[in-house]
């Protein structure tokens, strides 16, 4: 079965809201899937439709009557982000067709095409959708039964022991996510690098493309692969600039689209303005390492790569950040380093918690500097025996 974390949370979305449910996230990582699963008997329009999407452009409710059924409880605009003003069509639809329960889902785009950031005000909650979480991965591939937070919560409790037993492959499996990432797509057609490829252009330029946000293409696309060859090193706008022969701007306003688009995202430093911690420079991290590796064009196994730490680092990171959101745990991610070296991968906090969490793809010496600095913070210390659902 294709079971999601959000399954629950959007099953039960109209019981505690009037708004529309949003579900945002890149293309291809299940948001028509998981809707059409709980709302068979819905309404669906696809924007990719020509005829729809003309019909939705016209922004007149009464045109809207026309072509949705009185009758249908739920309405989906599907890839609503292909409205030249999506946020326009959710506030006449919630306003003047009010019977209607409205469901909409958008990539990237849907935020940078609404004309007014108003418009939706009050009209809607959100809901992110990411590519397969590894417990997600586990139950669709049918060798778990059941979801979990369990690896979040043990991490954040400081329960990890290792290694962990189980009744399956569970380093090849990791290994296999590592290389090849957690698109849905990826559980019926394994280790297929031409998706992967192919993804890139779909996934990553596509909106942006259309949207003509990306003045040089070409440079974009530079910087993106750069950016993938460096993940979890801090980012330097000026060196990546004189790199790609653009200004410090320009780099910096295509990364916060990359990160609208849901590709990359970026962790802070932890500081509380003291004299020798690093406070400005971001790291960067990436949503999926199958598409990540397309980038650079190696799908090499871990026994051949340079990189496998910096895989590991990525896949965890990124793994509790899904998790973080899912189950609404409430943490602030960033990472820790002084201008002596010292070093955290990443912390956690939320009011009364501090959690220093330190990767290792193999076994080093921890640093416990963070402990020292933080009375009553917490360490964990997270390898590829103890990482586990």
């Amino acid at each position: 079965m294709n079971e999601r974390h959000l399954d629950s949370a959007i099953s039960n979305h109209f019981n505690h809201y009037k708004q529309a449910l949003i579900l945002l996230g890149a293309r291809q990582v299940g948001k028509t899937t998981i809707l059409q699963k709980i709302f068979p008997k819905s309404e669906y329009l696809s924007v990719d439709t020509e005829s729809i999407r003309q019909t939705l452009n016209k922004f007149d409710p009464t045109i809207y009557r026309q072509i949705i059924n009185s009758s249908s409880l739920y309405v989906i605009i599907d890839e609503a982000h292909l409205l030249s003003d999506p946020g326009r069509t959710v506030k006449i639809i919630y306003d003047q067709l009010p019977q209607h329960k409205l469901i909409v889902t958008g990539s990237s785009a849907f935020y940078i095409k609404n004309k007014t950031s108003e418009s939706m005000a009050g009209r809607k909650i959100e809901y992110h959708l990411y590519p397969l979480t590894l417990s997600e991965y586990l139950v669709q591939m049918g060798v778990e039964e059941h979801l979990s937070y369990s690896i979040f919560e043990k991490i954040v409790s400081g329960r990890l022991k290792g290694p962990i037993i189980r009744p399956y492959d569970a380093r090849a499996i990791l290994d296999n996510l590592l290389i090849f990432g957690s698109y849905p797509e990826l559980l019926s057609v394994q280790r297929d690098t031409k998706y992967l490829t192919n993804l890139v252009d779909s996934v990553v330029f596509k909106d942006l493309s259309e949207l003509s946000l990306l003045e040089n293409k070409k440079a974009a696309i530079s910087l993106l692969r750069l950016l993938a060859h460096q993940i979890g090193s801090q980012v330097n706008y000026a060196e990546l600039a004189s790199n790609l022969e653009i200004s410090a701007i320009t780099v910096k306003r295509y990364i916060e689209l990359f990160e609208q688009s849901f590709i990359i995202f970026t962790l802070l430093p932890y500081s509380t303005s003291q004299r020798d911690e690093i406070g400005k420079a971001p790291k960067v991290y990436f949503y999926d390492l199958g598409l990540r590796n397309a980038l650079i064009g190696n799908f090499s196994t871990l026994q051949n790569r340079n990189d496998k730490g910096a895989l590991f680092e990525n896949f965890v990171i990124t793994e509790l950040s899904k998790y973080n959101a899912y189950g609404d745990f409430g943490y602030h991610f960033n990472y820790w380093r002084t201008t002596a070296g010292s070093e955290v991968d990443l912390v956690l906090s939320r009011p009364g918690e501090l959690l220093a969490i330190e990767i290792k793809s193999t076994s080093r010496r921890v640093n416990r500097s963070f402990l020292t600095r933080y009375p009553g913070s917490k360490l964990s210390v997270i390898t590829r025996d103890n990482y586990w659902v």
